[in-house]
């Protein structure tokens, strides 16, 4: 069997596996270490085996991944979530849809301190649904809102997916951070939009809730200062140079720890919790990089990656219709992959034919992203709809999958503007010198 044909034979071990719900790091990481033994030997592959995953531990670049998961597990912890939708509601609840609008504005917030889709979905989504059900709003939106919105969780720095991307193409986390800011702020505004045009073409969806006087809106708005310091303490610090990515993150939990603190509302219990849903979550993503790595060995010994870097580069269209084409395999990947898995198994391919192309990478990381939003809220792998069964199980799946589409447009929308004006993700870190 030929390298090419092992390759293509090892994708679809690898998509099968996935679709049986074996987990995404040790199916990429069996699936790679088997094929790279049959093509390079045994010997050679234990060794990589080994290699691979005491580079991937030991990596001080990656431990900035824990800093900022460990920072949104403390401001859930420290009841910032909750303060920040509570804040929103009292400015925006009254309107027509004014739950859901308000559950996108605090998914924004929320995802300025996280850097994880799925956290953000999972804690506005145990927050923001029992309040919507309450007030009899329609459960495809409901839901669906809540597992779109939680995806600005990647966009608003901090984010791991810009994380991982800034160390595999060896580029400026801080950058990449700071080009998530304006598509993240106009991605929320179309959120808003979309919101806001069901619920005024379909009244009954999303009635309005109670109305609230300006002296609860000024006093609801201290909720949010709270994130605005962590934000701007550790994102902005990053932005003038301050820190490093790593310390940005560790003074960003440090943060949050101490509002928990001085708050009177971070237990024990809370803490522990934090603490341990943190690492939980930052081994799953170690790992998930671990086994991509290894896949990706298998797959450069396959030469799958430069035999369909050097078709794609060798179309006769032009360099805007080829990374068309390149989106939209990273589109339609993104319903058999978890997001992470299909960034870090995919960038080693791509990556080098889209800088032979001319286009920036800071651009090109925020594309990414865009893509991998699509993906963590279509079906069959949509991970953020399945965190929304866990917390609605009554509500069946496909319920929740009718209720994204209408943001899946927004998202489409967004990345088109972003082929046709790359200035949107490429002038803020323009202004920076580093």
């Amino acid at each position: 069997m030929s390298g090419v044909t092992a390759g293509i034979v090892g994708i679809g071990l690898l998509l099968f596996l996935f679709l049986i719900r074996l987990p995404v790091a040790f199916a990429m990481a069996l699936v790679g270490f088997v094929g790279f033994a049959y093509l390079a030997g045994w010997n050679p592959a234990l060794s990589l085996l080994a290699q691979d995953i005491f580079e991937t531990f030991s990596s001080y670049p990656l431990s900035v991944i824990p800093m900022f998961i460990l920072m949104g597990n403390y401001a859930y912890a420290s009841g910032i979530s909750r303060r920040l939708f509570n804040t929103t509601y009292a400015w925006v609840g009254h309107f027509r849809g004014g739950l859901t609008i308000a559950t996108v504005l605090a998914c924004a917030g929320f995802a300025a301190i996280c850097g994880s889709t799925a956290a953000t979905a999972a804690t506005m989504g145990q927050i923001a649904l029992p309040e919507m059900k309450k007030y009899r709003y329609d459960t495809k939106l409901a839901t669906g809102t809540v597992a779109a919105a939680g995806t600005l969780g990647i966009l608003i720095p901090p984010s791991t997916i810009f994380i991982v991307y800034g160390i595999m193409t060896e580029g400026s986390i801080g950058k990449l951070f700071i080009a998530g800011v304006i598509p993240g702020a106009i991605l929320t505004l179309f959120f808003v939009m979309t919101v806001g045009y069901l619920c005024v073409r379909f009244p009954e969806l999303g009635p309005p809730g109670l109305p609230t006087t300006w002296g609860k809106k000024l006093r609801a708005f201290s909720g949010i200062v709270e994130a605005i310091i962590l934000f701007l303490l550790a994102i902005g610090g990053l932005f003038l140079g301050w820190f490093s990515p790593t310390q940005a993150g560790a003074i960003g939990a440090g943060g949050a720890l101490l509002i928990g603190l001085g708050r009177g509302q971070l237990s024990w219990k809370g803490f522990f919790d934090a603490c341990k849903e943190g690492l939980r979550t930052s081994c799953m993503v170690l790992f998930i990089i671990t086994g991509a790595t290894v896949f990706g060995h298998f797959m450069a010994v396959s030469t799958i990656p430069f035999v369909l870097a050097e078709w794609i580069g060798n179309l006769p269209i032009s360099p805007m219709g080829i990374m068309a084409v390149i989106i939209f395999i990273y589109f339609v990947g993104g319903f058999f992959m978890d997001s992470m898995a299909l960034v870090v198994v995919t960038i080693p391919i791509f990556f080098p034919l889209v800088m032979k192309l001319g286009f920036d990478p800071i651009w090109f990381g925020v594309i990414i992203v865009l893509i991998a939003e699509m993906g963590v809220i279509t079906p069959p792998v949509g991970v953020n709809v399945f965190v929304i069964k866990g917390i609605a199980p009554d509500v069946p799946l496909h319920v929740i999958f009718r209720g994204i589409f209408p943001f899946l447009v927004a998202l489409i929308v967004l990345t088109i503007l972003l082929m046709i004006f790359p200035q949107i993700a490429t002038f803020l870190p323009s202004l920076i010198s580093y």
